[in-house]
C-alpha cells in the first residue's frame, strides 16, 4: 500500500525556505507568516520522519536528505504553474495579465488604465503589482513592465522612458520664507528615502535611486545624504513627500502626472539622466498574441504622449 504523499502546502513551503534559506523571506513569498511556513516544513519533516532543513550561523542550510528531492520538487512546481497558466488561458483566452511594480502601475499605469480597456473592451487586465520579478516564460505573466532590469534569455524589450530622477516635493515646502529654492536648500530639507535593499533584482536600480549618488553627480556631496526617513514601500516615500514631511526622488516621467495635479512640485530644475529606464516586457512567443500586441502598442503610444 502506498504511502499517502504530505499536503502540497507543506511540499511549497519547504521548497520555498530551501530556495531562501530563511523562513521570513519565504513567507513574503508566500503570503503567510514565518511561524506558519516554519509549521508546514515541521509537519513535512514529521511525515517524512526526517530533518530537511536546519540552522546554520544566522540562517539556514538544506539538510542531505532535503537536497535530495529538492532540484525534483522545484521542477515539479514550475510545471504545476505552467500547467495552470495553460488552464487559465484556455478558459479566458483574452484575459492579459501585466505584471507591473506597485509605484509604476500607482503613479502611471492605473489611471491611464480606462483608456486601454475603453479601445479593447474584449481584453480583461489583471494588474499584478509587485516587487517580485514575474518569470514570463512560466507564465507568471503575459507582459512586464520593469525598472532598471535587462531582459531575461527568450524574452523581447521595447523601452518607455529613460529614468530622469529629479527631487519633488509638496507645494507647502517652496512657499515659505524659509522654503527650497536651490540645491543647497536640501542641506535643511529632510531627506525620504527609498529602501531598496530587500529588491534583490534591483542592482543597477540601488545604484541610482539613493539620495548619495543624485548629489554627488550635481556636485553636491558635501550635503549629508543619509538623514531623514526610510520607507520599504516607493509609495508610501511619495505619499510623505505629498504630505509635506520631506523631499523625494523620483522619476520625472512617471510622478508628472502628480505635479500636473498640484500634489508635488519640483523645487529645483536639476536633472539626472542615468542609464537605466522602463521597459515594457513580453516572450517572443506572447509578442505574437493579440492581447499583447495591443497592449504594447497602447503603452508605448501612452509613453510617447507623456513624454
Amino acid at each position: 500500500m502506498k504511502r499517502p504523499l504530505p499536503s502540497l502546502n507543506a511540499l511549497r513551503a519547504f521548497e520555498t525556505t530551501a530556495r531562501h534559506l530563511s523562513f521570513v523571506p519565504a513567507a513574503d513569498e508566500l503570503h503567510v507568516t514565518p511561524a506558519a511556513v516554519k509549521q508546514l516544513v515541521r509537519k513535512l519533516e514529521e511525515h517524512l520522519g526526517i530533518a530537511l532543513v536546519e540552522r546554520s550561523g544566522r540562517g539556514l542550510r538544506v539538510t542531505p536528505a532535503g537536497g535530495a528531492g529538492l532540484e525534483s520538487l522545484a521542477a515539479g512546481f514550475e510545471q504545476i504553474e505552467r500547467a495552470v497558466g495553460q488552464m487559465s488561458a484556455y478558459r479566458n483566452p483574452q484575459r492579459l495579465v501585466v505584471s507591473a511594480e506597485p509605484s509604476f502601475a500607482t503613479a502611471w499605469l492605473v489611471p491611464r488604465l480606462e483608456r486601454f480597456r475603453a479601445m479593447y473592451p474584449d481584453i480583461d487586465v489583471l494588474i499584478d503589482s509587485s516587487l517580485r520579478l514575474a518569470n514570463l516564460e512560466k507564465g507568471a505573466a503575459d507582459v512586464a513592465i520593469r525598472f532598471g532590469v535587462a531582459p531575461q534569455k527568450g524574452e523581447v524589450a521595447y523601452r518607455l522612458f529613460d529614468e530622469q530622477l529629479c527631487a519633488f516635493c509638496s507645494p507647502s515646502l517652496t512657499t515659505r520664507h524659509d522654503g527650497l529654492r536651490q540645491l543647497d536648500d536640501l542641506s535643511r530639507a529632510t531627506l525620504i528615502h527609498w529602501d531598496t535593499s530587500a529588491l534583490t533584482w534591483a542592482t543597477a536600480t540601488r545604484a541610482w535611486v539613493g539620495w548619495e549618488p543624485w548629489l554627488e553627480t550635481l556636485g553636491a556631496g558635501h550635503i549629508d545624504a543619509r538623514r531623514g526617513v526610510s520607507f520599504s514601500d516607493y509609495n508610501l516615500a511619495v505619499q510623505a513627500a505629498i504630505a509635506g514631511q520631506g523631499v523625494v526622488l523620483g522619476s520625472l516621467p512617471i510622478l508628472s502626472d502628480l505635479v500636473t495635479a498640484g500634489l508635488l512640485v519640483r523645487p529645483f530644475t536639476d536633472i539626472v539622466e542615468t542609464s537605466i529606464g522602463y521597459d515594457i516586457v513580453a516572450t517572443r512567443d506572447a509578442v505574437g498574441t493579440q492581447q499583447v500586441k495591443s497592449f504594447i502598442a497602447w503603452t508605448k503610444a501612452e509613453a510617447a504622449g507623456a513624454a
